[in-house]
């Protein structure tokens, strides 16, 4: 199985999802290599970085689950390689 490097960056605006997203992550801690939290207590919102490795459509589906919730945003950048 063929795996790609990625960096997911999420911006959590709507704190009541926090559960939510943590329990996706869990759901796809295989393929995590780190990640870190950072509360913007000035702006009230959160910030996620997330390193993964995996399939590809494993961490496509990963971020579009983590999109669907209100008031979050998430993008991804995939290794060239």
């Amino acid at each position: 199985m063929e795996t790609r490097v990625a960096v997911m960056s999420i911006i959590v605006s709507e704190t009541s999802n926090v559960e939510k997203i943590n329990s996706l992550l869990h759901d796809y801690s295989e393929y995590i290599i780190g990640r870190m939290g950072i509360p913007y207590r000035n702006k009230n919102i959160n910030v996620i970085s997330i390193a993964l490795d995996g399939p590809q459509d494993k961490i496509s589906a990963l971020s579009g689950k983590i999109g669907n919730l209100k008031g979050i945003n998430v993008k991804t950048l995939y290794s060239v390689f």
